[in-house]
């Protein structure tokens, strides 16, 4: 009998070409056995590319393909609770891409069904399995700034080409991803920042569309209060004249800076000295994050991004939207 867990992918986009697809054959214990695109042409293409034996154009399909039995849905996130709770009936493990859906709601829908039937299920905010982010997590730990008081993250950039065309991007489409980019982008620093330094109780903040190159928003201000007291707060803004992504976390005694995208060095500041750490992400950047599902599975440790922690995300982000 074959040991490994035979995963399918739904929506066999860019993001699975070389963040996250590769990672499923290269697992021990998992084997990519099938994949599935709208166009037939596209999912036999990227089959044969990655030496996939199964690819459809239709996503039951695949779901309820014998062979498959785990499901990552890759798929644009408008479409992520449509076919996870297909998954869900079919009592098929899943990883859903981030965010794990638009809006709390239908992340509360997918996390219910999934949790009736004690089905594993995890979403790829993949930085909690990235060593970068676990040596800044071991430093908050072990107390190397004190006592944490607060946490800032600025995220801005200038417009990008699409923005600026008549091209559709479905990541501006306010039906599908109604806070634009921070939908995208600023999910992944603040799922990390509950993964560093715990939940979050309360969150506001504002949002609105400065430009107007697009129906989604485009500049968006947050401010939350962790469980253990921590401030945190934050600007988004997609039409400022630079690009910057930067992170402070400052204690009693000192502060962590770091970057949420770019691979800058950590730098640790306090009053007697600083340190940098450098640590390279794995490729591909999803590695570590499949290779702890397949630990999860296993029983041999927790993951660190599982539906339960993606629903959490995903109240804040609402919270922040003025949406709850």
């Amino acid at each position: 009998m074959d040991p490994n867990l035979k995963w399918g992918i739904i929506g066999c986009g860019d993001v699975t070409e070389v963040k996250s697809g590769p990672a499923y054959s290269l697992v021990d214990g998992f084997e990519l056995v099938a994949v599935m695109r709208r166009r037939l042409e596209l999912a036999k293409d990227y089959a044969q590319r990655h030496h996939v034996k199964t690819y459809y154009d239709d996503a039951d399909a695949l779901i309820n393909d014998k062979d498959v039995e785990a499901v990552y849905i890759a798929t644009p996130p408008d479409s992520h609770h449509y076919y996870a709770l297909k998954v869900a009936k079919a009592g098929k493990i899943c990883c859903i891409e981030k965010p794990m859906a638009p809006s709390y709601t239908e992340c509360k829908a997918i996390y219910t069904a999934f949790a009736k039937r004690d089905i594993p299920l995890f979403v790829a905010y993949y930085r909690r399995s990235l060593p970068r982010f676990d040596k800044v997590k071991s430093l908050l730990d072990h107390n190397a700034i004190g006592a944490v008081r607060y946490i800032n993250w600025n995220l801005s950039r200038t417009p990008s080409p699409i923005d600026l065309s008549d091209d559709y991007n479905w990541r501006t489409d306010a039906k599908i991803a109604p806070a634009g980019y921070f939908d995208d982008l600023a999910s992944h620093g603040l799922d990390l920042f509950v993964y560093l330094l715990g939940g979050i109780k309360e969150a506001s903040g504002v949002c609105l569309n400065q430009q107007e190159l697009y129906t989604a928003k485009d500049a968006i201000s947050g401010s939350w209060l962790h469980d253990s007291g921590v401030i945190g707060s934050a600007i988004w803004n997609f039409g400022a004249y630079k690009r910057e992504d930067s992170v402070r976390i400052v204690g009693s005694e000192g502060e962590v800076c770091f970057s949420i995208f770019s691979d800058h060095p950590i730098q640790l500041i306090t009053d007697k000295n600083s340190e940098t750490f450098i640590i390279d992400n794995p490729n591909p950047i999803q590695l570590y994050h499949v290779e702890n599902m397949q630990k999860h599975i296993n029983g041999i440790s927790q993951h660190p991004s599982t539906g339960k922690s993606g629903l959490h995300t995903a109240w804040v982000m609402d919270k922040i939207l003025g949406k709850l």
